[in-house]
Formats: C-alpha cells, structure tokens, sequence
C-alpha cells in the first residue's frame, strides 16, 4: 500500500471521458431504502432469533452487589439473565485503539447496562428486564455537576507571543465566555446486532461505521481471534460518531448466542440509546481577540472546558479549527477537561469545530460591531497567508471566495449593521452570517475493483454507506476511470469480508476509499493499454469502447479480455503530504431571521452555505450533506440540549420527545453553492471531505441574526426562546 507523499497534479479523473464524475447521480441504493427492502441491522432474517433487553443502572456510580434472577426465570419465554463480565461498561471510540471498557459490576454512570435478559420475544425480554431486580451499592465520590468539577489540562496549551500584552495594547479587544450544552447523535436507526455463531466463528449484523476497527474491537471484547469474526452491515440508517465503535448491543447479542447456541437479536430502544451511548462534551469556552484599529487580529485566545468518564482519552477538539483559521500572531489555544459520571463523551459529528466554530464565529461576530467592519470584510481581512506559529502552506483555500459567493447571492449589502432596524408587524428581522471550517483527513484504505468480462464493473470494500452517499461516489469513480456506464457497475459495501475501507467518520470516508477505488482502477488501466499495445496515457475508455486516441475507431473492451476478469485491489494511506500541508474544506453560512418582539420565539426565514471542499465527485450527494449540517445548527442553535439531574448524573431527555431535533417546519429553505476547486495535496482524486463541513460555525450565523435583529446577544447555547426574552428591547418603544 503506497503512502501519499507526493501531491498528483496529473488530475486524471479531469482527462477521463465518460462524463459521470461529479454529477447529481441518484444513489443506486435509493429505490430499496425508500421501498422499505433495504435490509438494516434489526432486520436481517435470521430463523430461530431469540431477543435480548438490556437492564440498565439505576445509580449514577458504584457497583453491583447482586442480581435476582429467580423472579425474571420463572416469566414466560424467558431464556437467560446475563452478567458476564465481558458484557461492556462503555462504548467503543471507534479509532482510538483501545480495548472497550468491560465489567459491568462496576456502574461509572446512571443507565449503564448491568445485565441482558434474553427470551423468545421482545416482549417477553422486555416485561422480564423491568422486573428484574438488582441490588447496589453507591460510591460517595461520584461528580455529576460539571459546575462543581475539578479540571486538569488535556494537552499543553498552544501558546506563542504574549496574548495578555496583545490584549492590554489592542486598539479593540474581545473577552467573553459562552457554553454549549451536551448533544447526542439521534441517527434514525437505533443500535442493534444479531449474532450468529457457527462452531467459533461469529457472523455479526450490526449497525456500524467501521468495520475494520469495529472487528478488532468486538474480537477483543470476546476474547477471540479477529478472524473468527465477521460484521455484516450493508445499510446504516446514520451513525453521525455513534457508531464508530462497538457498543452494548453488540457484545451483549455475541455473549447470549454463544450461551444459548441459537441467534439472539438486540436493538436498543431510543431511551437506551440516549442513556448508554457516546454524547457531545458541554462546553464552556472563552474567547479573547485583540486587534489593531484597522481590525487585524494581533491575539487570538481560545481555551475550552469539557468533560469525560475516568479513563477516557477522547476530549472534545474544541480549538481544532482556531489553530489555522484566523491571524494573530499573539495565541493561546487550550483545552481542559473533568472527569465526571456522564454517559462516554465522543465524537459527535464534527467534533471539535461544530461547537468551536460556532463560538468563535459569534465572539467575531462581537469584535466586528466594536469595530465597525462588515462582518464579511473582518474575516476576509484576517486570513493568514500560512497557518499562524508554524508556517504550514495551505493545500487550498477558498473561504475568501465563499465569503463574496455567499455574501452576494443572499443579498447581504442590504443588511442593516444595527440591531433592531428591520421589524414586520411583531417580527423584528435580522441577518446573520459565519466562517465554516472543517480539518481534512486521508486515512488508510483499500478497495477491490474487477472489470467483468461482460464489461461490468464491480467494486468492493468494506467501507460503510450510513448514508452519505458511498455506493454513488464509489461506483462513479470507478465508472468514470474505466469508462463504463453507471448502470453497469454494481458497489458491494459493508461486509468485513472485503478489503478494508475507511469506514465513515471524520469525512474522510469518499476520499480515502474513492483514492483506494481510483489506484485499483489506474493499475486496470494499465493492463488495458499492455494489451492494447499503447501507452497509457494514449488510453481513451469511454461507453465499453477503447480508443487508442481521439480519432480512432473504438474497440469493444471486453475483446482484450481473453475471458478472464481483471481484478486489482487498490490502496492509499497517509503520507508526508499530510504533515506538509494544512488541509481543510471551508465555507460560509448566511441566515435571516424573524424574531418575535414579544415573546423571544426565533423562527429562521432563509440560510445560505457556500462551501469549498476539493473536487466534486457528486453534487446531489454533496449538496445534501451540506444542507443536513445547516440543519444540524439549527438544533444546535435554537433547540438541543441534554439536560443532566445534578443529583445522580441521570439524562431526563432521553428521547426524542424531549431532546428536541429540528423538524420540517424549522428548516426554511436552505440554499447551497458548490465551490469547484483540485486540491491535488489532499488526495490523487482531488477532493476532501464535506460531511461534517456544513455544521461547522452554521449555529453561529443564526445566533449573529438574532442578535441582529432584536439585539439580543445570548452566550448561552441553545438561544431559546426564554433567553432571547430577557435581553429583548421595549417591543413598543423600540419600533423603527
């Protein structure tokens, strides 16, 4: 597997012929997923399935003194009550490496699974879990309030200059404090596996984002080789973080079928998954800027604090993006966390930069005012040329030219810079806007591509589709290399069989697999042209035809292939290009808003995102990963919040009737601009990753409107309607 160290600047997929590449193609999955036929974790049929409930803590720390199975055995169809100690405390992060957190005597937080009970229905397991009874005993140290937690550094402080000189001379300086609350994933479909044992070998159907990582993990967690087991997850109805690693279910389903030598099935209802899975950190962040009276930035001050269990490595990246952002050479960036016994902190989508982006987006929102500088024009004014401290090049960058695009397509020069200027019956309206960032990342991958002797393409790989898109990005890379018709490559993905991709996270899934999809195709090129008698580069493919140039008569492909398929496995990991530049995809968000001037309600009339990630490789696709990140800084800026009872660390909204996701009627119509660009540093295709970029700083915009146009200026995330009211002018006095 060749690392990538050397920037392609041939950018072949622009010489390639068939036309597919980047195009709004339909997902070839899609008509199954609307149609109810793609099958997801829970529905795989399995005969003889027996179901496994869950029994979660009722203590926020301690531990297990005994367990009453004797009642919940005597219960109809009741099979097994199960406590092994390999059951898990934690979920898996997924990358990190490490072996899951197991022994579930020992309860690091309220509504950890203790136990399974397994019985011959849903029902039936589930009637049996709540009547079972378990017996504890509390710790006297726990923390549950993070207000009263102690915190100790994650990692030294990035510092550089004196940011408190900077501060004291600055001509305009900012210093303020905002929080964010605790956020979960919410993907539509819960946490479930079915385990089915043959002998030692373990076939597993689960929900996953991983499989690589997700085999090692649940092999370790079961003691087993990695090769005794297989992770069959070919639809996943979202993930967004939760499932990068194994959870609950996962090791519980794989433990009771191996007792009870018959499958068992574990699905996780949505209570359990707000209870047990990885959360967003809250955090509290201060921000201070320092400029000159020209308003260049000469200090930068970002340092956040979050949370976690004991033990755990993951802290919420909040300054990740604020590192290569803005100017200033005066900085300190710094990050500390508490332990306390909440539900595993992890990653969530877009950690670090969806609740560090959109805090520093509002605090420039602030300076921008004390300057008098069009929010636009502060930005722009503050890109660096290299990233501040170390002089790192950028691959590419187009926030500059995100922030004209959107600023002129949603008519920002009509803008009143003061609050409280524009007012429609009860509605004072305001306009918003914010810097997007979001890190680049390449990371190991391989594919499996075949070019069938009846001219079909099939491409093959473990990586994940959780709904982002892969199956269409995949099939058009390849279709696109090897000239051939959509309809005529067929993507197979999520069986831990096939050679392992990148998996889904980070954003770095399309560019790391379809970089791994595209060197297969390139060495399927090269026999081509061997057998065509040409050199490569003269190889033209397009429709099932070879050209040996523009101007030749065209020859079936098939032809050359004597019969035999060819079969290349492609592969890419990181190199020194990832050291040697800073990698990033920007934008920038714009939202209008209607405040009402008596009662605080915000409701969002339009947003705008103009974003910049690298090569297009499918617009529809691209352009909904997008649109759903906006919508992401809806909640995150007007509704969602998990909400903790001090007292014993237990979640209160854990469901979606109480954690408040946005819905239809609060997403307006959202306007997305698609900025073509080659970043040939990033990746051989060109592109970098868009599925997380459209959070990254949207929250911020909104907040930026509202303040624009009542003058409320809220720190607190988020800005409910309760919050916005106490700063809300006279709505009578005030009247323009």
């Amino acid at each position: 597997m060749k690392a990538y160290d050397t920037p392609d600047q041939r950018n072949l997929l622009d010489q390639m012929k068939q036309g597919v590449i980047g195009q709004p193609l339909d997902r070839p999955e899609g008509a199954l997923k609307v149609s109810g036929t793609a099958p997801y974790a829970a529905e795989h049929r399995v005969p003889d399935c027996a179901e496994g409930v869950l029994v979660l803590a009722s203590i926020g720390k301690g531990k297990v003194t005994a367990i009453d199975t004797d009642a919940a055995m005597k219960m109809p169809g009741v099979l097994a009550v199960i406590d092994d100690k390999a059951l898990l405390r934690r979920p898996a992060q997924g990358t990190a490496g490490k072996a899951p957190v197991q022994g579930p005597a020992t309860v690091d937080y309220f509504g950890q699974p203790v136990a399974i009970v397994v019985a011959e229905t849903f029902e039936q397991a589930r009637a049996a879990a709540i009547a079972l009874r378990v017996d504890y005993e509390e710790a006297g140290d726990a923390t549950f309030d993070v207000d009263k937690a102690e915190y100790e550094p994650n990692e030294k402080p990035t510092e550089s200059g004196d940011l408190e000189a900077a501060m004291q001379s600055a001509t305009y300086s900012i210093d303020v404090e905002y929080t964010t609350p605790g956020h979960v994933s919410a993907a539509m479909e819960p946490h479930a596996s079915i385990a089915v044992w043959e002998g030692n070998d373990l076939t597993l159907y689960g929900s996953f984002q991983m499989l690589s990582y997700n085999v090692k993990e649940l092999a370790d967690a079961l003691g087993i080789a990695p090769r005794h087991v297989r992770l069959v997850s070919p639809y996943v109805g979202g993930g967004f973080g939760s499932k990068l690693g194994i959870s609950h279910d996962a090791v519980a389903a794989a433990i009771a079928a191996r007792r009870l030598g018959r499958p068992v099935r574990v699905v996780l209802t949505r209570q359990q998954v707000f209870q047990t899975i990885t959360r967003r950190s809250e955090t509290r962040q201060r921000v201070r800027l320092a400029a000159d009276i020209q308003g260049r930035l000469t200090g930068l001050g970002h340092e956040a604090w979050v949370s976690n269990l004991p033990s755990e490595d993951f802290a919420e990246p909040v300054t990740q993006a604020t590192e290569f952002l803005y100017a200033g050479e005066n900085r300190r960036l710094a990050v500390e966390i508490a332990r306390i016994n909440r539900m595993t902190a992890g990653s969530v989508r877009a950690p670090g930069e969806a609740v560090g982006m959109q805090v520093l987006e509002a605090a420039m929102d602030e300076l921008a005012e004390k300057t008098g500088i069009d929010p636009v024009e502060l930005r722009k004014r503050n890109l660096p040329a290299e990233v501040p401290g170390d002089g790192t090049p950028y691959s590419s960058r187009k926030l500059s030219e995100a922030l004209e695009a959107g600023a002129a397509a949603f008519g920002w020069k009509h803008r009143k810079a003061r609050p409280c200027q524009t007012r429609e019956g009860d509605w004072w309206i305001g306009m918003g806007m914010a810097s997007a960032a979001r890190v680049n990342m390449l990371v190991e991958a391989e594919a499996r591509v075949t070019l069938k002797t009846n001219g079909e393409v099939v491409v093959e790989t473990d990586q994940t589709d959780i709904g982002t898109g892969s199956y269409a990005i995949l099939g058009q890379i390849a279709a696109e290399m090897l000239g051939v018709a959509i309809t005529r490559t067929t993507v197979r993905l999520g069986d831990s069989d096939l050679p392992a991709g990148a998996g889904s996270g980070g954003s770095f899934g399309a560019i790391s697999t379809g970089s791994a999809v595209f060197r297969a195709c390139e060495t399927i090129r090269k026999r081509l042209a061997a057998k065509a008698g040409i050199e490569e580069e003269q190889l033209i493919l397009k429709d099932g035809f070879i050209y040996a140039a523009s101007d030749s008569v065209p020859k079936d492909v098939r032809s050359l292939l004597d019969g035999e398929d060819l079969t290349e496995t492609g592969g890419i990991k990181p190199g020194k290009t990832s050291k040697e530049y800073s990698q990033a995809s920007y934008g920038a968000f714009f939202a209008e808003v209607a405040v009402n001037a008596f009662t605080g309600e915000t409701r969002i009339r339009r947003m705008l995102g103009a974003f910049g990630f690298g090569r297009v490789l499918n617009a529809k696709t691209a352009r909904s990963q997008c649109m759903g990140g906006m919508v992401w800084g809806i909640g995150s800026a007007l509704t969602e919040e998990l909400q903790f009872d001090p007292r014993n660390g237990r979640l209160v909204n854990h469901d979606l009737a109480e954690y408040h996701v946005p819905v239809n009627l609060d997403v307006p119509a959202i306007d997305v601009i698609l900025l073509e660009e080659r970043d040939a540093a990033s990746s051989p295709i060109q592109a970098k990753g868009v599925g997380e970029l459209g959070i990254c700083g949207a929250a911020g915009s909104i907040a930026n409107a509202i303040y624009n146009a009542c003058g409320a200026r809220v720190r607190h995330f988020p800005l409910t309607l309760d919050k916005v009211l106490q700063q809300l002018p006279d709505p009578i006095a005030t009247v323009p």
